[in-house]
């Protein structure tokens, strides 16, 4: 179980070539001792005769074992031949060499307790044939495969040189020169024509007949008078910052870019030319993919049931992807949304087996008695909640939808777990939850306050969740509808000129998540040290740079102003929070915050009345309640009901109490003076507790006028 399925045919294709392989090498190692032993002691032969050639014919086979056990030990049957470099090559000679002396020892010590003058036919070898045998056929086996190499490659069809792409390395170090000399060799339609770099020693110089004809800063005239269509960046090791900048250089060139990963995300040093991909969004955060170890996820999943919830969306499926590496007993994808959940299923299926054990559940996380179902019948031990409404503007005028789902959804999850015994529980939660302007954000930070009360309540199941910002490639990124808008011919549309946001790949939030269950003791909210935060505006230019177009020039770029309950930054801590050290230098911990677990239970209860009634206004006055960090603008609520009042400004929850614990908002400069004012204004305002009362009120009137129509109905009907 979790092994990848093997390709029968492929694997007997290359069985057979190694094999072949083996048998041409060996041959030729058989032949080589034979013509060394005859020649280096033709002597013998003219007394003792064909019994001398005998006594070699004898010796043949203990040779051939010898030279194969070291040609298997140092891997020269494995070896892509046709892709071979010096290296490659020395295995050879090395395995030469110990054969040779293995062989040696062997036919010494034979010699040695034989009681004839001669150990087999009664011809005793001289050291001379050994020292020659070793170099005869590491010489001899070495040139067999360098002529099949320039076979191959005289054999192998070639690409037209007008097809050919001309392309400019960037970076003149080992990975430049390996990428050219395999360039060179391989039958590519990549075909080098010069490689730049800043080192003043390499310039002028050539590597593989390429020359090196200048420095990065040089690449636009470069370009230009080389006719380059095609630039490969192969600095793997380079600094973020210098690689953001030479890529953003390369960009402006107009040419197709093509990259080298980091080198930390190098899979080895052989085979380079197989790595380089398209310049991706990613390469221009400004820093690397950030790797976490796998220390310590294993144990806790392997061998164990693992629940995803959100499982087929963008996040939830890497997990189940990457949790399905670490052999769990098996796998459940909750989601309400069936295409997705299947597409991810089949993909697993398809790479680890049709008998792989993984299971689709569509169901909603709102609804109570269903998961309770689930979890009775898949008893999980691990429990990733990663489903969550999640749409900030769609949120925003859909607030009861964010609450139904995103809190009550949560509270079922995270019940059900403490009910079955669940031994751990993830929480996926967001950047937004700290001191949130937008209905989104407050509902994931009561999300939070829900993993934690669960956590202080003397629970066995360890609860934490996990907060981080912006997920490139994510469902809701912003990337997908900027490339949308350029290959529409643009506008590409930005809130802010100034706005900027924390960014992360998704494999490196799903890492963060793995990870917390790790560190996970009970309430922690784990935070991942993301670097610098990136404009949007700055990612906007490059994406359209990146896909061939000059900004304001071919794809026009227009500001539309912030959306309700957007920032122009986002926040990972709030200031009540603190920071603690975790083991990995990356991820970091909040320190909890208390829960009055009756306070939050009776306000999550009133908000599940007035989330009945479907009162806009009245959730979000009572989102202000749950979070008291909360500073919300109601006013297009207004626009899109047509009521033309709003309930209350509450513009301002300066101070919150969650619990009975005062809790201080940190709050944006803006939000502080439109608090000010509100504060001025005291007759005009209206508490949060009043309104909260007063939208309970409201729930009650409705609900009694729905039982009156029914009862009416009724009687109708009768």
């Amino acid at each position: 179980m979790g092994k990848k399925k093997i390709d029968i045919k492929s694997f007997s294709m290359r069985t057979l070539r190694e094999w072949v392989l083996a048998v041409a090498d060996m041959f030729m190692v058989a032949a080589m001792f034979f013509a060394t032993a005859l020649l280096t002691q033709s002597y013998v032969i003219d007394t003792h005769g064909s019994e001398y050639v005998i006594s070699v014919l004898i010796s043949t086979p203990i040779v051939v074992a010898c030279f194969f056990l070291f040609f298997v030990l140092f891997k020269v049957f494995k070896v892509v031949w046709r892709f071979a470099r010096v290296k490659e090559y020395m295995r050879i000679i090395l395995a030469c060499i110990c054969g040779t002396l293995l062989f040696t020892g062997v036919d010494q010590l034979a010699h040695f307790v034989s009681s004839n003058e001669f150990i087999v036919g009664d011809v005793y070898r001289g050291f001379p044939v050994y020292i020659i045998m070793a170099f005869s056929t590491s010489m001899s086996v070495a040139v067999m495969h360098l002529i099949y190499e320039m076979l191959y490659s005289y054999w192998t069809p070639k690409i037209k040189t007008v097809e050919r792409k001309r392309t400019m390395i960037v970076g003149a170090g080992s990975t430049g020169s390996t990428v050219v000399e395999e360039l060179s060799r391989k039958n590519s339609i990549y075909i080098p024509i010069c490689l730049v770099d800043d080192d003043l020693e390499k310039q002028g110089r050539t590597i593989d007949n390429v020359p090196i004809v200048g420095s990065t800063q040089e690449i636009p005239r470069l370009v230009t008078k080389y006719s380059i269509s095609t630039i490969i960046f192969a600095i793997p090791s380079i600094s973020a910052q210098a690689r953001k900048s030479m890529l953003a250089t390369c960009m402006s060139t107009g040419c197709q870019v093509k990259v080298l990963p980091y080198i930390s995300e190098l899979v080895g040093t052989a085979d380079m030319v197989s790595q380089i991909r398209d310049i991706n969004i990613g390469d221009l955060l400004g820093r690397p993919q950030i790797a976490f170890t796998d220390k310590g996820v294993a144990a806790y999943i392997e061998g164990k049931v693992c629940m995803i919830t959100g499982g087929g969306g963008s996040i939830g499926s890497e997990l189940v992807r990457q949790i399905v590496k670490y052999k769990p007993a098996k796998v459940v994808i909750v989601d309400i949304y069936e295409n997705s959940a299947y597409e991810i299923q089949q993909e697993i299926l398809r790479t680890y087996g049709a008998d792989y054990p993984i299971r689709v559940e569509i169901a909603s996380i709102t609804d109570r008695d269903k998961m309770d179902e689930l979890f009775t019948e898949h008893q999980p031990k691990i429990v990733f909640h990663a489903a969550a409404h999640k749409h900030v503007p769609l949120m925003e005028t859909n607030p009861e939808e964010a609450c139904k789902n995103n809190i009550f959804g949560t509270l079922n999850v995270a019940q059900m777990a403490d009910k079955h015994g669940v031994e751990k529980f993830v929480m996926i939660s967001t950047d937004k939850a700290v001191n949130p302007t937008n209905v989104m954000g407050a509902t994931k930070r009561c999300c939070e306050e829900i993993v934690q009360m669960m956590a202080q309540s003397g629970s066995k199941t360890e609860f934490a969740a996990v907060r981080f910002g912006n997920v490139l490639g994510s469902n809701g990124s912003v990337i997908p509808l900027f490339k949308e808008q350029i290959k529409n011919g643009g506008p590409v549309t930005v809130t802010h000129p100034d706005i900027i946001r924390y960014f992360m790949t998704i494999p490196e939030a799903v890492s963060l998540v793995l990870q917390a269950g790790t560190f996970a003791k009970g309430g922690e909210i784990f935070i991942l040290n993301m670097g610098e935060p990136v404009k949007i505006l700055t990612l906007a230019e490059n994406l359209i740079v990146m896909m061939g177009y000059t900004p304001y020039k071919d794809i026009e770029i227009k500001f539309t102003g912030l959306r309700p309950g957007e920032k122009l930054f986002e926040e990972l801590l709030m200031k009540e929070e603190g920071l603690q050290k975790t083991p990995n230098e990356k991820i970091f911990i909040g320190k909890q915050v208390t829960i009055d677990k009756p306070w939050l239970m009776a306000q999550l209860e009133k908000m599940r009345a007035i989330c009945a009634t479907n009162d806009k206004e009245a959730v979000v006055e009572q989102l202000k309640v749950l979070v008291p960090t909360f500073v919300h603008d109601k006013s297009y609520l207004r626009a899109i009901s047509g009521t033309g009042k709003v309930a209350a400004s509450g513009e301002g929850a300066v101070q919150g109490v969650i619990g009975s614990k005062k809790v201080a908002a940190e709050q944006p400069e803006q939000a502080k003076k439109e608090t000010k004012k509100s504060d001025k204004k005291a007759k005009s305002e209206e508490k949060p507790e009043k309104s909260v009362k007063k939208a309970e009120k409201k729930a009650e009137k409705k609900a009694e006028k729905k039982a009156d129509k029914k009862s009416v109905k009724k009687s109708e009907n009768k």
